[in-house]
């Protein structure tokens, strides 16, 4: 039995989103939200829901953002895992940063495409070797045996590269989404909640840049 109370309704009694208030440029906007997430210590601000579409159907899941930019959002993944496979598919996706205590999301819509190995190289440097050791064992969405696999695959990764630095797998890399649109949402009481959608005017339009971009309100 599902536990009821996991339900219950919350009545948003919060500041709202208004058009005056809303700085020019959707990246400006972003990163604003971003630093009153940070600053609520809201846990891991980074995530964002990623959906993709492939042969099957749609599939979602969270993936950690590594930077949000003038040029778009950058996530890094195994090539030859299940979202790599839905991206090469059909490249448009669908973001979605939720900062639930603040009563907040951002949707974002654009289209993936890889990012070039000299970035993958220098974030893949950052990782901590563990990470960096993980990135050659896991193959990812594929079936295990059972847990005893995954750690024998990691013991054979690590025993494969005792000593830094960590080559990139070919199989590993980072995707760049240009969004085309991005909306703000602010919870506000008696779901009458504020929608502003920042619409590139053009494709490929820099986050940061206000004139490339008309701002709509939506009903809730």
């Amino acid at each position: 039995m599902v536990n009821r109370d996991a339900f219950a309704r919350v009545n948003y009694e919060v500041p709202g989103l208004g058009e005056d208030e809303v700085a020019g440029s959707p990246l400006a906007q972003f990163a604003h939200w971003l630093d009153e997430a940070v600053a609520a210590e809201v846990k891991e601000p980074n995530a964002m829901a990623l959906a993709t579409s492939g042969p099957a159907g749609p599939a979602v899941r969270v993936v950690l953002a590594k930077a949000v930019a003038a040029d778009g959002v950058v996530f890094y993944t195994n090539l030859e895992s299940a979202k790599a496979a839905e991206i090469r598919h059909d490249p448009r996706v669908a973001l979605n940063f939720a900062w639930l205590p603040l009563h907040r999301q951002v949707r974002m819509t654009g289209t993936a495409a890889p990012v070039s190995r000299r970035e993958v190289q220098a974030y893949f440097d950052t990782r901590p070797r563990g990470a960096r050791i993980a990135a050659w064992a896991s193959p990812q969405s594929r079936a295990l045996t059972g847990r005893d696999q995954l750690d024998g695959l990691v013991h054979s990764a690590g025993a494969r590269f005792p000593d830094d630095p960590v080559p990139v797998p070919d199989h590993w890399g980072g995707y760049r989404v240009t969004v085309s649109a991005i909306e703000f949402w602010q919870g506000q009481p008696s779901r009458l909640h504020d929608r502003l959608v920042f619409r590139a005017r053009r494709p490929g339009a820099a986050l940061d840049d206000a004139e490339a971009w008309e701002i709509t309100r939506l009903a809730p």
